[in-house]
């Protein structure tokens, strides 16, 4: 069993292109992550989420332990068995997701008791049981459980939702089971606040996780604090340790990241998408619902090599979407996590070949450019 690593290959100006060696295989940096939160990527088989090239997903902690449990998932022999995924698999800790799905929930300085969203059921989340139940899940990377607050925030509840989740940090870290091949990741918190992003940082360096991420983002905030952040947070981490943007994004969120020095990205936004009619392209978002596609025989992008975007016309997929079919969900989920990987593909090859500001110059100006003109 290989040990967990990170090996920073070169730089182009802030920008990163690295190799993530883990127990269950190795990932190319950027990467992007699909989301798998109940141990599925929604309307994509193992197989055609391997096809995009995709190298690591991610699954959730909250909803695997309210459904089947993590102790059953254990019992049949872990996540990666359990959903035939065999590479690296990140968990987060189940905080976001408390503080946004759950009912009656009541945070302490312990933990956060709170009520299932699917049948009320009571539920009791510490920093030492959401690093067990990642532990039962057999997760590759593990999260610390963290205070997710929302945006806006007045800056001292920030600080004390930031200091809440160093502590929890910390008892995290102790609980975490070193072994070789897996990680845990520190959160960094502090909303908009340069100085307790910062404060977080300092704080999570010490204790000596495998990874860093950036959480709190993403909430509503305007993308040019978000950079700002990035900008601020980045920094302040070891160079030789990931870097992990939470819940990010957009495809022009993504290329601004990279370029400020994040390796690792995961987002609903390609499936959610797909299921609700809109595809991404080279030359921005199509949405198939739009009457405009309905005799159109062209591919949504005969250069890519997904074959949902380049062997079926849109006139099939708007009649797939128009009709309400399951493939219009499977073909459109394909195509937009398939774009996405080439994105950070994309972005990859461009920070080794010392062309990451052009490089994305040349590919947010495509994506503005907008779709092709009807027919």
């Amino acid at each position: 069993m290989s040990g967990f690593a990170f090996e920073l290959q070169t730089a182009d100006g802030a920008a990163r292109a690295g190799t993530l060696t883990t127990a269950h295989g190795t990932v190319e940096t950027p990467t992007f992550m699909p989301v798998g939160t109940q141990a599925t990527v929604k309307a994509l088989t193992p197989e055609m989420v391997a096809a995009t090239g995709a190298g690591i997903v991610l699954a959730n902690t909250y909803h695997l332990m309210l459904r089947p449990g993590a102790e059953r998932i254990a019992r049949l022999g872990g996540l990666h068995r359990f959903m035939q995924w065999p590479g690296p698999i990140l968990t987060d800790s189940g905080g976001f997701q408390v503080m946004s799905l759950a009912k009656l929930r009541q945070l302490d300085e312990d933990g956060v008791t709170f009520a299932s969203h699917l049948d009320g059921s009571r539920h009791r989340l510490t920093p030492e049981r959401a690093t067990q139940i990642q532990h039962l899940l057999d997760a590759t990377i593990s999260m610390q459980l963290d205070e997710c607050p929302p945006w806006p925030i007045t800056e001292d509840a920030s600080r004390r939702a930031m200091a809440l989740s160093l502590r929890w940090a910390e008892r995290s870290r102790r609980a975490f089971v070193a072994r070789p091949g897996y990680g845990q990741f520190g959160i960094v918190q502090g909303s908009t606040f340069a100085e307790q992003r910062l404060a977080s940082a300092c704080g999570l360096v010490d204790l000596g996780f495998e990874g860093y991420a950036v959480g709190g983002l993403a909430v509503g905030e305007p993308q040019a604090q978000m950079f700002e952040v990035l900008e601020t947070t980045c920094p302040a981490l070891p160079a030789e340790r990931p870097r992990y943007l939470m819940g990010v994004g957009k495809p022009a969120d993504i290329v601004g990241a990279v370029l400020r020095g994040v390796d690792m990205f995961d987002c609903v936004l390609p499936t959610r998408s797909g299921r609700t009619g809109q595809a991404f392209t080279r030359r921005g978002p199509v949405n198939l619902k739009n009457a405009r596609h309905k005799d159109d025989p062209r591919p949504l992008d005969a250069a890519s090599d997904c074959p949902a975007a380049r062997d079926y016309s849109r006139a099939y997929l708007h009649h797939l979407v128009r009709c309400d079919e399951i493939l219009a969900s499977v073909l459109l989920s394909w195509n937009n996590l398939w774009f996405f990987e080439d994105l950070v593909r994309g972005l990859r090859r461009a920070v080794v070949a010392g062309r990451a500001a052009a490089h994305a110059g040349d590919v947010l100006a495509t994506y503005e450019r907008g779709d092709l003109p009807p027919l």
